[in-house]
């Protein structure tokens, strides 16, 4: 059994960790083609696998987010597969720091991970125990470093999308 489906299992109460259970097909305008929903946080930001990219975990995040090379993101990976995905919230507390990586400095992420606005409610810190145990799984090491170097190396122009999307943006459809 692949350690999604054994997370999926757990009767654990997801959004203290910010994978809040909701709506598997998305339905905004930057939710990809072919999108399956994992995951809701806040603001509507979402979590999804994408049919074509393996087991990348990717964040929908609405309101988008400027990365690196101050181009405005709504769509981009956070780990090559799940495993990975849920030791980097072991790692930060949840899916908030990981989600921001994309416009984060290293300095600017360190802060966060430490912030009051990161801080560990009591409910929170028992879902990240019960996943560390029950799956048997550690944080990861570098979250930071592990994000940036993944979405550096990634191709977003293979990530398609609706009409919608385009239209929204004021783009043309590829």
């Amino acid at each position: 059994m692949n350690i999604y489906k054994e997370y999926q299992k757990l009767k654990l109460d997801k959004s203290y960790i910010g994978l809040e259970e909701g709506d598997t097909e998305g339905g905004y305008f930057c939710t990809p083609i072919g999108a399956k929903v994992i995951g809701w946080e806040s603001g509507g930001i979402h979590y999804c696998f994408i049919n074509g990219f393996d087991e990348i975990v990717f964040a929908v995040n609405p309101n988008g987010l400027i990365d690196d090379n101050g181009e405005e993101k709504n769509v981009y990976p956070l780990a090559e597969n799940f495993k990975i995905f849920l030791q980097l919230i072991l790692a930060t507390n949840g899916v908030t720091a990981i989600e921001q990586i994309i416009c984060f400095s290293k300095e600017k992420f360190e802060e966060f991970i430490v912030s009051d606005d990161n801080a560990i409610l009591p409910e929170q810190q028992e879902v990240l125990n019960d996943l560390q145990e029950k799956l048997n799984l550690i944080p990861f090491e570098t979250p930071y470093e592990y994000v940036k170097k993944l979405q550096s190396e990634f191709d977003y122009s293979q990530i398609k999308f609706t009409s919608e999307y385009y239209d929204a943006l004021g783009i043309d459809i590829p």
